[in-house]
């Protein structure tokens, strides 16, 4: 059953992992920007910090690449819980003012869909569904190499965290290890 849960609510960090910091621009090149500075390698630790899998402990790595004319990212990599490792991929593409995309195979599948979206600032906010469903995923930078990303479902009224997750770029950082010693 943990196993189930995180196939499906994971995929929503994963497609935190390649959003980041917004720069001075307008519109779909502020946006482009935004996913554009933090393609590379992301791993990080998280927690489920809500219901019957609270304090269910996982570790991710993520590639995130941006496509060429379209404004939106791929993220490709893993989560591991335990023993137990999922494959996660994410697609998140701009549509009109704000985004659509897929986690996984999408709603239709063991995934989620993503059904709007936007950038601002430091941090972006997807809107997230699946069946009955209802969710978020916000994600920001507090600086260039670190990302902390929330995803929250609505209960009743509500929108409850159900997932906590920290992010530290790996990429640059293996350089400057090397370069130092």
């Amino acid at each position: 059953m943990k196993r189930a849960i995180l196939s499906a609510l994971l995929p929503l960090v994963a497609a935190t992992a390649t959003t980041g910091m917004g720069l001075a621009a307008d519109g779909p090149e502020r946006d482009k920007k935004f996913f554009q500075s933090v393609e590379g390698e992301w791993v990080g630790p998280g927690e489920i910090v809500a219901g019957k899998y609270k304090g269910t402990k996982f570790n991710c790595t993520f590639t995130g690449s941006t496509p060429d004319v379209k404004v939106g990212m791929t993220l490709d990599g893993s989560c591991r819980v335990g023993v137990f490792t999922q494959k996660m991929k994410a697609t998140v593409e701009r549509a009109g003012k704000g985004y659509t995309g897929k986690f996984l195979d999408g709603a239709a599948g063991k995934g989620l869909d993503v059904v709007a979206g936007s950038v601002d600032g430091r941090k972006v906010v997807l809107s997230l569904h699946r069946n009955q469903l209802k969710g978020a995923m916000l994600a920001r930078l507090p600086d260039e190499n670190t990302m902390n990303v929330t995803v929250s479902v609505r209960v009743e009224a509500q929108m409850v965290p159900v997932i906590g997750m920290s992010l530290k770029r790996v990429d640059a950082a293996a350089v400057g290890s090397v370069a130092q010693q």
